[in-house]
């Protein structure tokens, strides 16, 4: 009989597996009191604050920087996606992931400094164009850094940095140690007739309206 020919074995493609990409360790309720406590805890030794009525609106405008910065990179990732250009609300070199997020070469000392109060705050101050810009200059319009030591500063920069503000579960979380904060402020102060809504109750009015960009709520209980 003629012999025939086996057919010759299919080559396998052979493919590299990819390496997962790393995750995030997102905070736990506790991990974020704790930082939140470090920082207060560090600008407890800054000669230029003098009690919460200082430390909070020094710890808020730093939060916000960060939270803002997360915000935008999520944006950016949005529009990379579908092939279209992100115009940051925050130029550079006062984006928080400029200046704030390597701890290993950014700014410290006078030179943190100098650049918080001679160029970051007075740029946001500045911003103008859009509404959203607008908006943002208004938060900044009396917002001053109190801080003396740069070196402090670096080390609240540093510990806020690791709040992840694309976690939901954070925002929440640390929405009501903001809100602590908030209510021992007037109790320094004095009972200035604040109060806050409970973050249960935020979230499921927000599961019940859905609110959407554009639209305009009406609030007939807002008090003052």
């Amino acid at each position: 009989m003629p012999r025939t020919k086996s057919p010759a074995p299919k080559e396998e493609k052979v493919t590299k597996a990819r390496k997962p990409k790393a995750e995030v360790v997102h905070n736990t309720k506790a991990s974020l009191s704790s930082l939140i406590k470090s920082s207060r805890d560090i600008m407890r030794k800054d000669a230029g604050l003098n009690g919460d009525l200082d430390r909070l609106p020094q710890l808020s405008w730093i939060l916000f920087l960060k939270c803002y910065d997360d915000l935008e990179i999520r944006r950016e990732e949005d529009a990379k996606a579908t092939r279209q250009k992100y115009k940051p609300i925050i130029p550079p070199p006062y984006r928080w992931r400029d200046w704030a997020s390597n701890e290993n070469e950014g700014a410290t000392g006078e030179d943190l400094i100098k650049f918080v109060n001679d160029g970051l705050l007075p740029a946001l101050r500045g911003l103008s164009g859009s509404d959203e810009r607008l908006k943002v200059a208004e938060v900044f319009k009396e917002t001053y850094s109190r801080m003396l030591s740069g070196y402090l500063l670096r080390d609240v920069v540093n510990l806020v940095d690791g709040i992840h503000f694309q976690s939901k579960d954070e925002i929440f979380t640390l929405a009501h140690l903001y809100e602590s904060m908030l209510k021992e402020m007037r109790d320094a102060a004095g009972d200035s007739g604040e109060f806050y809504t409970p973050r249960p109750v935020v979230k499921l009015i927000v599961d019940r309206t859905k609110p959407r960009l554009g639209e305009t709520v009406l609030d007939p209980a807002c008090g003052t």
